[in-house]
């Protein structure tokens, strides 16, 4: 069986990819940063599937790859979780070459961004610099540059609904009369399948993406024609990227780094070259559904709960470390602590409430948390707006809200959440069924001065938000 490294497991694109290259027949070897974040998906076997822990920015963790890989995908970025990510992008590529190079891998596949004209953004340029590391690689490397990608979860989308779902009239910037091309999530998982070990794609770069060329005026139509609703658009012939910014960051569930990220592509126009598709869909057999199909498939997966990944799962937003597992382990010393308990009605119906806890299902009607989302957006933080994945399910590095799921055993009847909202130390929300109560604690270990002051001026809301929650989470009201 033939080994395929992954790069980028966790993120958007590489969580659905591993079900895609298991199901052609081969073994996924997939890289995470760390493993504890990383969570098999259903109805793969265990001889499909490898999880090595590779962080691309520590030469010394390159070792755990594996020497007999026949293949790999490229799948990684780091626009979202640092202003500086081009230098990051570029290290990352370096070394990703020095240590496949020295393996037995015969073909790497790089998921790109369009780029096809010469003054490129901050964004686009860092993804064309890494395309032109990887093809001077001594291995055969092919490119599927693609632009604006439309399936549950993607960025993109997740923009395109929140504007289109909240605003019934907007006032935009100018660049919304910017054309694109934009591809259904399946079909950018078609073409990275079906051009793996296919040699005419050696050495070369193609577009991908489906017949409509569209602006991004258009693009919010589409999505609110399938939706059945009425929405006007006026565009202001001046806006400031910073000002595009600050409005796709406020108004939408994305940060602000990848809002400026967006901003800065929207700018310029990314179309498909003819010539390059058409041979891209000859090769593969891949004819892409139209913009307005991949929105009805995608509407249909998330009515369905069939959400397989979120961009907002592949980065910890408000800080550098990428590793949870330092954190799994609640602390004691030096901390400030809320520890409640009561007596649950039915334990499945309690669980069913922990990890049914946040996104659309909110904080069992508690407002102040409404409140707290509100203030941790205007000081940069993620606030209530990323919501959940699923809106049933957690899985160990899953983004609920401010919140990062660190340890979700419903077996166990054990729930770990880390904070990454943003605060003067760092906070823990844990839950726990036992002996026939749940066991709620909050965790708070301060930073210097600002931290115990902090603690202190939320105190008295203590009272209301944590144990109005912990009722209703072990009372039944939901019947």
């Amino acid at each position: 069986m033939k080994k395929i490294l992954l790069t980028g497991a966790t993120g958007y694109i590489g969580k659905r990819m591993i079900s895609v290259i298991a199901e052609h027949g081969y073994k996924v070897i997939c890289c995470s940063r760390d493993v504890s974040r990383f969570s098999k998906p259903e109805g793969i076997k265990d001889d499909f599937i490898e999880v090595i822990e590779v962080d691309f920015l520590k030469e010394e963790t390159l070792k755990n790859i594996p020497h007999d890989i026949s293949g790999a995908y490229y799948l990684m970025h780091s626009m979202s979780t640092s202003n500086d990510y081009e230098e990051s992008e570029k290290t990352c590529a370096q070394n990703f070459i020095s240590a496949i190079e020295k393996t037995q891998c015969e073909h790497i596949i790089y998921l790109s961004g369009l780029v096809n004209q010469k003054e490129l953004s901050k964004h686009l340029n860092s993804r064309f610099n890494v395309e032109k590391l990887l093809i001077e690689c001594e291995i055969p490397v092919t490119v599927l540059r693609a632009g604006i990608i439309i399936g549950s979860g993607s960025a993109s989308f997740e923009i395109i609904r929140d504007l289109v779902e909240k605003l019934p009239v907007m006032v935009t910037p100018r660049w919304l009369n910017t054309k694109c091309q934009p591809i259904g999530i399946a079909n950018v998982l078609d073409f990275l399948i079906f051009t793996l070990f296919k040699k005419e794609t050696y050495h070369k770069s193609f577009d991908i993406g489906c017949d409509n060329v569209l602006t991004y005026k258009e693009i919010l139509m589409g999505y609110a024609n399938v939706r059945g609703l009425k929405r006007s658009i006026f565009i202001l012939p001046v806006m400031t990227p910073k000002l595009s910014s600050y409005w796709l960051y406020f108004i939408t569930s994305t940060s602000y780094n990848l809002a400026s990220s967006l901003v800065g592509s929207m700018k310029i126009e990314v179309v498909c070259k003819d010539e390059s598709l058409s041979q891209i869909k000859k090769i593969t057999g891949v004819n892409p559904f139209s913009y307005s199909e991949a929105l009805e498939r995608t509407m249909a997966k998330i009515q369905a709960n069939e959400i397989r990944s979120s961009w907002k799962d592949s980065f910890i937003s408000s800080r550098n470390d990428s590793s949870l597992k330092e954190y799994i382990e609640v602390p004691h010393f030096g901390c400030f602590k809320d520890v409640r308990s009561a007596k649950y009605d039915d334990r499945e119906k309690c669980l069913d409430r922990v990890f049914g806890v946040g996104g659309n299902n909110g904080w069992y009607g508690q407002g102040l948390w409404k409140i707290r989302g509100y203030m941790d957006v205007l000081v940069g933080g993620p606030g209530l707006r990323r919501g959940r994945t699923h809106p049933l399910q957690l899985h160990e590095g899953d983004a609920l809200d401010f919140w990062r799921v660190i340890y979700a055993n419903r077996e166990e009847g054990k729930l770990i959440l880390f904070a990454e909202m943003k605060l003067p130390g760092e906070a823990w929300l844990m839950f726990k069924l036992y002996k026939g109560k749940l066991w709620q604690k909050a965790v708070f270990r301060p930073r210097g001065l600002w931290g115990r002051l902090y603690w202190y001026s939320v105190l008295p809301f203590h009272g209301l938000i944590f144990k109005g929650m912990l009722n209703r989470l072990t009372n039944n009201y939901f019947k």
